[in-house]
């Protein structure tokens, strides 16, 4: 059972209230910021990069020349058929089970284009080749541009370019946006200890979280395993115990 504390972003003061309660953990989804707020686990926790401290990898490094070619292109907040069309496909190949699988054309739309705030579209495309016309759309990144920071509300990529690590080249590349702009923070949402799906926000050096009122850095992953996700299971456990439906819903009452 997951329960999240939701207010309104509207009027005159949107933006002033969208970037205090992000410093407080809240997340923006069209007009309603919201953060988990359940009764028996903490296991969500926001996260967000020190743009000032942060060096890549000797592994990202990788992955920015593995993209360079790139050409980035930041529009107003406009959804379009070509973003749509990879949006479905990112979402049948990663996240078919999840709660936007079944969002269409006119829900993505409002999604990206209902924002009361400063937001824009950051797409990621190969210059269009020999013989080809068009650009290829290899990612997008729908980012709010907040008092101090990036904050990336939700990003999506070319499945067939997996290879290629695109969702770490974005979250990249906005850590060089964050900087050329001054801004000193990049919000990536929450991470969940424990979730596979998540892991990889863990993977960026100078990563805080929100915990306890207050931004901390995240320090050792094993701190953090009172937190984990009740449904989350490590590969180890998982070959000791299976946890099935009907006992999970008895021991949640």
């Amino acid at each position: 059972m997951e329960r999240k504390l939701f207010t309104a972003l509207q009027g005159d003061h949107a933006e002033r209230l969208n970037d205090a309660l992000s410093k407080q953990g809240f997340r923006r989804s069209q007009n309603v910021l919201y953060r988990p707020s359940c009764s028996d686990c903490s296991a969500c926790l926001s996260a967000r990069i020190r743009v000032a401290d942060f060096e890549p990898s000797r592994g990202q490094r990788r992955t920015l020349r593995r993209n360079g070619h790139l050409r980035r292109e930041a529009t107003s907040p406009w959804a379009t058929e070509e973003q749509y069309a990879l949006f479905r496909r990112y979402l049948d190949s990663r996240h078919a089970d999840g709660g936007m699988a079944d969002m269409d054309i006119f829900e993505f739309a409002a999604m990206i284009e209902e924002t009361p705030i400063r937001s824009r579209v950051i797409e990621y495309s190969d210059p269009p080749a020999t013989g080809r016309r068009q650009r290829r759309l290899a990612a997008v990144c729908l980012t709010d541009v907040l008092d101090d920071g990036l904050s990336m509300v939700y990003s999506f990529y070319d499945p067939d370019l997996a290879e290629d690590s695109l969702g770490t080249y974005v979250i990249l590349d906005h850590v060089a946006l964050a900087r050329e702009a001054g801004l000193p923070y990049v919000y990536l949402g929450y991470w969940v200890p424990g979730s596979r799906k998540m892991g990889y926000k863990s993977r960026f050096a100078a990563l805080e979280i929100y915990k306890g009122g207050a931004w901390r850095d995240i320090g050792p992953l094993q701190a953090h395993s009172a937190e984990t996700h009740p449904l989350s299971v490590d590969p180890i456990a998982e070959q000791v115990a299976r946890i099935t439906l009907p006992d999970l819903r008895q021991s949640r009452g």
